[in-house]
């Protein structure tokens, strides 16, 4: 809402409010987003950890300074986006580290890209993580997940629903980028033939949020 007083105004100022966990909002979910059995990572009680004046544990208070990583980008759409409901494997990582000469190791941030839009569209199943995907983020050591998608919508798994939210996030405390833009990402990798950068991501520094929307950067 844009704000402004007299005529001629002598400034002007907006109102803005922001729904955090949007899926067409990239935005980065803080460890106290998921509860798992009534727990947020590493086992905090979501009573002590969530409160109506705001979080007090896992909180996006833990981002204030910024994020810093190696990145690194497996581009699963290289040869055009995942089929409607694919489960996304291991084998799907590595032989995307393979065709790209790349390989993700303990500290990076793993960016994906897999051609798809992240809001939900009812009569196209969209792809997602497996379960098998998220341990593999586990044994090599990702530090960050950011995605064009990441859980898929309806579940592909209904005895896992949501393995990054639901596993990853409370369970394993690795924070996660939602809605990430990165098909421009994907087109300079391939123009340099380069898929490790810098990754920063600056959050504002707001205290207390479960969520916040940030800009994620590639420097190469």
């Amino acid at each position: 809402m844009m704000v402004y007083v007299g005529s001629p105004a002598p400034a002007t100022a907006d109102v803005m409010l922001v729904t955090n966990h949007h899926p067409r909002s990239t935005h980065l979910d803080a460890l106290g987003h998921t509860i798992r059995d009534g727990r947020v990572y590493p086992g905090r009680p979501v009573d002590e950890a969530v409160t109506p004046a705001g979080a007090r544990h896992g909180s996006t208070t833990a981002y204030a300074a910024g994020i810093a990583t190696r990145g690194i980008l497996l581009d699963l759409a290289a040869d055009g986006p995942l089929p409607s409901g694919h489960a996304v494997t291991a084998r799907d990582f590595e032989a995307a580290e393979e065709r790209q000469g790349v390989r993700l190791e303990s500290g990076d941030a793993l960016v994906v890209r897999c051609g798809w839009p992240m809001t939900p569209d009812p009569e196209r199943p969209m792809p997602g993580m497996s379960l098998e995907a998220v341990r593999w983020m586990h044994r090599r050591g990702v530090s960050l997940y950011a995605g064009d998608i990441g859980d898929a919508h309806p579940d592909l798994d209904p005895a896992c629903p949501l393995p990054l939210h639901r596993v990853a996030l409370p369970l394993m405390g690795l924070p996660l980028i939602d809605a990430a833009e990165v098909d421009e990402l994907a087109a300079v990798c391939a123009e340099l033939g380069r898929y490790a950068f810098l990754l920063t991501v600056a959050p504002p520094r707001i205290d207390g949020l479960t969520g916040v929307p940030v800009n994620p950067l590639a420097v190469f």
